[in-house]
């Protein structure tokens, strides 16, 4: 039986942040936990070396960091 190491669960845990965040009811409480779920991918694709995974995910990032601060205030 062949065991998870520690990368695989981060991506899992990413996973699951981004697929939490969109069942929430609050918009800020959605890009807050969508921010953190983005934040675990950027790291999960720099420990595996995919450089689209890490983009991407910085793109959220910077756009849930926009709506957070930014329009908010």
């Amino acid at each position: 039986m062949e065991t998870i190491n520690v990368v695989e669960w981060l991506g899992y845990l990413a996973s699951g942040m981004v697929a939490v965040s969109f069942v929430m009811k609050s918009i800020n409480k959605l890009r807050f936990i969508n921010l953190v779920g983005a934040i675990l991918f950027v790291i999960y694709g720099i420990a595996i070396q995919a450089v689209p995974v890490v983009l991407a995910n910085l793109f959220v990032v910077g756009v849930n960091i926009y709506y957070l601060v930014w329009k908010n205030a």
